[in-house]
């Protein structure tokens, strides 16, 4: 609980808000300026630690949450702030014996190097409580030490500078491990001066600070070191190679040996001392500011570690802030301490604490300690935690830093600095609004109006009154962009917005695009860089779903504007393809209209404007079908088939039967309608191919009823145009032999002749009847008595007798002799061959007889002992089956063995069979000494059917057997386990 006191004090510590930010401006329609509690909370605000001390406090460091004190009776108090009940106390020196001049802490918080007014030094680590001397450095007082920010071992500080009173620098790495060779006096390797800056009186280093710089090379790291003295900032930079041995700097300072050479800043009226600071974003990356309170004021700036600023120097943006006045204005009142933060520097002065903005040198806070705290002694910064720490000779006080960018964007915004000024609104959306604002109308007061316009079209402002401010505007390109950027800030949800801008940035790009046509500048880099931003634009998914359910507005709007080019564009777009293929139909651009009904998917447009372009440019078009393969109906494109001029592109042969051909061999297309169409080409254009066809579909035919085209209709055709042999042809697939062969005699007598051997070897009749008719032809037409004697040997069906009624009386009997003689022979070697068959079948029948006789007195031995061969049990304990072959099976066991080898009927005739004789058995034992003849003659019937079934052969020898060659041993469903 703060104390009246306290909270007194608390009140009287003034925190000034920036001016700028006391002006109320509106933030524009939509936008909500909602203040949360924080925005109201200081910047800095101070808690006061419940501390007492023993003794006065003379010096305190605080990092990564880890404090150490400095007693004046020489004890060091050391405080884990995350475990604060568990305090340390370590003794350096006795009360009165010595005074410490200065400490230094690491930034890790484990490396304690203690600097005595005696010249004494000492270092204690994290985890001892013995200070240890640093005997080489006895003698000099330590007024600065470089920390490495890079080293990430805790059991070393790792390579670090020390500067003293005398302006010396020193390098040294302190080991916290009691064996270290550094504490068995070898300090050579360790303790090394790599540079004096000798002033006039051994001017004291007040400050130091090196970090490593970004580098390409592979064997050397890149450092920068800067070092203060009351006056003057030098900058060392070079490189450091990574395989050298300690001292790791004395590469670095050995290029700075003629001191004329070391690039410093000097500002007049030092006090005698000075502090050195730097801000990292992130521990271990690299510094991105500084600042060294010195003589005149706060000189600050960036650090530029990138190389640009040259090789002498990492500083920029520099800048000096003058201390203040007192408030008596008898002059100004120097600090003595400075902490600096990301945008603001802390000030601690004799009796009260200051804090300014860097971007505008404003004081913004500005705390007195009363007299009751004691002397105001030092103010420290921990580099990790970004805690701010003030302490007297009996209080300590921590510094909370809460959001002290909160004003930053309002400091850029004044400065005109508005990119910067937007990333520190983060996400503020009111801030936004107000820098985008500011930054559209600052670039259109510039006339940088497309800047301007992707500024305002971000903002919330009214839409309307940006929009009339560009429209004044001669040039619309301004307005254009300006359109563009709202319709991109649109949801999608907002429809009728949408529709509205797309609709009215058509209309500027078809206006623009009118003016430069009515300049005549339509083949110029404008005209055509603006045309294609106007398809672009039309291409956007944003747009094509904004027109598509509109499009006949924009066709319209391109329209009235006689852009021709543009609406073919937009159609494409909208994949209104009709409308485009009817544009260049319009202006007889064929092929056009062809290369756009190639690309689009929808069959029904072939079909409609195939027969227009079929007559203009058929091979085209014809190409374009086949192209399409079978998503187009060969049917439905006779419409277009039939307007095809033959006589007119004779020349080039018939593209359609090309595609009807396609349509035949290639699809496998079964529609009558086009194997008629074919067909009709064919006889009409090229009757070469006509047999061919008709041969061909005869094969794929399995019957007659199977043929693609109308018989009926080809025959007429072929008569019609005079095709004989191929009228041959389709009467041999009627079966009109006769017709066949007579209209085959016209033409050849050899096509008769095969014609003639077509109908079934089994209809004798007809093949003599159309031989006789070939025959006769030749005797009686042509005359040609010796051919008509070859049918004789080509066809067995005639005989001498049967052609020589066509001969003419007067033909002698010489012509024809040797046939006769012939045939007279072949009579007399039937007879022959007919003896010799009666003599055989004589000698056959008698062997059949001796061997039934043989077989009614055969007869086979059954031993008692003799087994089933299939289930090995006794043969005679049940009804059985004995086989030539000597194989004997239980009658049950040969059904059921032979069963999976009979067909469905078969197998299901035994088993009915089974089922009546069971029947008949049981109806025997239930009847006693009463039997029915015609129960046992039936009983019998059945028996000697299931024998014919199962026992007509064995099982194991017979064609069962045979038959089941193909089968594997073990079926797949079988366990095979029991046999292996």
């Amino acid at each position: 609980m703060a104390s009246i006191l306290d909270q007194y004090e608390n009140a009287q510590a003034s925190y000034t808000m920036p001016t700028s930010r006391s002006i109320p401006e509106p933030l524009g329609p939509g936008i909500i300026d909602a203040r949360f509690n924080e925005e109201d909370t200081p910047i800095f605000t101070k808690k006061k630690i419940n501390f007492k001390p023993e003794e006065p406090i003379t010096h305190l460091a605080v990092c990564n949450n880890f404090l150490v004190m400095a007693m004046s009776h020489g004890v060091i108090m050391r405080l884990d702030l995350e475990h604060a009940d568990e305090q340390e106390r370590v003794e350096i020196f006795k009360k009165g014996e010595e005074k410490v001049h200065k400490i230094f802490l690491d930034p890790t918080g484990r490396h304690l190097i203690i600097s005595l007014d005696s010249t004494e030094n000492l270092y204690i680590s994290r985890n001892s409580k013995k200070p240890k001397p640093i005997v080489k450095l006895k003698g000099y007082h330590i007024d600065s030490v470089g920390w490495n920010w890079q080293n990430a071992n805790e059991n070393t500080t790792g390579a670090i500078l020390l500067g003293t009173s005398k302006g010396n620098i020193f390098e040294t790495e302190l080991s916290a491990n009691d064996d270290s060779r550094f504490w068995q006096g070898n300090l050579d390797q360790y303790l090394k001066q790599l540079f004096n800056l000798k002033g006039a009186h051994g001017e004291p280093i007040t400050g130091i600070e090196f970090d490593r710089m970004p580098s390409d090379s592979m064997t050397e790291y890149q450092y920068f070191i800067l070092v203060t003295t009351p006056g003057k900032l030098y900058q060392f930079l070079g490189s450091v190679s990574k395989t050298s041995e300690p001292p790791m700097f004395q590469q670095l300072f050995q290029q700075f040996e003629d001191q004329n050479q070391v690039q410093y800043q000097e500002l007049p009226g030092d006090f005698g001392y000075s502090e050195l600071r730097l801000f990292f974003t992130k521990f271990r990356e690299s510094a991105k500011k500084f600042a060294w309170m010195t003589g005149p004021g706060v000189y600050y700036g960036d650090i530029d570690t990138s190389g640009k600023l040259g090789p002498y120097s990492v500083t920029c943006k520099q800048m000096l802030m003058r201390y203040p006045k007192d408030s008596d204005e008898r002059g100004v009142n120097t600090p003595f301490s400075m902490v600096l933060t990301e945008f603001h520097t802390l000030l601690l002065f004799s009796d009260r604490l200051k804090a300014f903005c860097l971007l505008n040198e404003q004081q913004i806070y500005d705390e007195l300690f009363t007299d009751r705290f004691g002397k105001l002694i030092g103010l420290w910064k921990d580099p990790l935690k970004g805690t701010i720490w003030v302490f007297t000779s009996q209080n300590v006080f921590k510094y909370k830093v809460t959001r002290e960018d909160r004003d930053v964007w309002q400091m850029y915004l004044d400065k005109g600095d508005f990119e910067l000024a937007k990333e520190y609104c983060r996400d503020n959306i009111a801030h936004k609004d107000r820098v985008l604002t500011k930054q559209a109308e600052y670039l259109f007061s510039e006339r940088r109006f497309l800047e301007s316009a992707e500024m305002y079209a971000q903002t919330q402002n009214s839409f309307e009154e940006v929009a009339l401010k560009f429209i004044r505007l001669e040039d619309k390109d301004a307005l254009r962009k300006l359109l563009h950027k709202k319709l991109e800030s649109l949801r999608p949800q907002d429809k009728t917005q949408m529709t509205m801008l797309v609709t009215w940035l058509i209309e500027i790009y078809l206006n623009q695009l009118g003016e430069l046509k009515e300049q005549q500048l339509e083949s110029s880099p404008t005209f055509k860089k603006l045309q294609e931003e106007f398809q672009t634009f039309l291409k956007q998914t944003r747009t094509k779903e904004c027109v598509v359910h509109n499009k006949n507005v924009v066709y319209d709007l391109i329209s009235s504007h006689g852009d021709v080019v543009d609406l073919v564009f937009f159609a494409h777009l909208m994949q209104d393809y009709e409308k485009v293929i009817s544009h260049h139909i319009q202006y007889d651009n064929y092929r056009g209209a062809l290369e756009v009904l190639s690309k689009q998917e929808d069959m029904k447009l072939y079909y409609k404007f195939s027969p227009l372009l079929i007559q203009y440019i058929p091979k085209d078009t014809v190409r374009a079908w086949i192209s399409q393969g079978k998503k187009l109906d060969p049917k439905r494109l006779i419409p277009a088939l039939v307007q095809y001029d033959h006589k007119k592109y004779s020349e080039q042969g018939s593209d359609v039967i090309s595609y009807l051909e396609f349509c035949v061999y290639k699809l496998k297309n079964k529609d009558q309608a086009i194997h008629n169409y074919l067909l009709s080409l064919y006889a009409q254009l090229k009757p070469e191919k006509l047999l061919d066809y008709l041969q061909d579909q005869d094969k794929e035919a399995e019957e007659i009823d199977g043929l693609c085209y109308d018989l009926k209709y080809a025959l007429r055709l072929c008569l019609e145009y005079g095709h004989k042999r191929e009228c041959v042809h389709i009467y041999s697939l009627m079966n009109l032999y006769e017709e066949a062969v007579d209209l085959a005699l016209t033409v050849d007598v050899e096509l008769a002749k095969s014609e003639a051997n077509k109908p079934d070897e089994d209809d004798y009749e007809l093949r003599k009847k159309l031989w006789l008719r070939i025959a006769r032809h030749v005797v009686e037409e042509e005359k040609d008595v010796k051919r008509a004697m070859d049918f004789l040997h080509e066809c067995d069906l005639l005989k001498i007798e049967d052609i020589l009624p066509f001969f003419p009386d007067f033909v002698t009997i010489d012509h024809f002799k040797d046939a006769i003689v012939s045939s007279l022979d072949d009579y007399n070697r039937h007879i022959e061959t007919l003896k010799e068959e009666m003599d055989e079948a004589t000698g056959s029948a008698e062997e059949i007889r001796k061997e039934i006789q043989a077989f009614r007195n055969k007869y086979a031995q059954v031993k008692a002992l003799d087994k089933c061969s299939k289930c090995g049990f006794p043969l005679m304990t049940r009804a059985f089956y004995l086989f030539p072959c000597q194989h004997k099976f239980h009658s049950d066991c040969l059904i059921e063995e032979i069963l999976p080898n009979l067909p469905g009927k078969r197998g299901n005739k035994v088993k009915d069979l089974q089922k009546k004789l069971a029947e008949r058995d049981d109806t025997r034992q239930s009847v006693v000494g009463k039997q029915d003849p015609s129960a046992v003659a039936s009983k019998l019937t059945a028996k000697a059917e299931l024998d014919d079934l199962v026992a007509s052969e064995c099982i194991y020898c017979g064609f069962y057997m045979i038959n089941s060659i193909d089968k594997p041993f073990l079926e797949e469903d079988d366990n095979s386990q029991g046999w292996l």
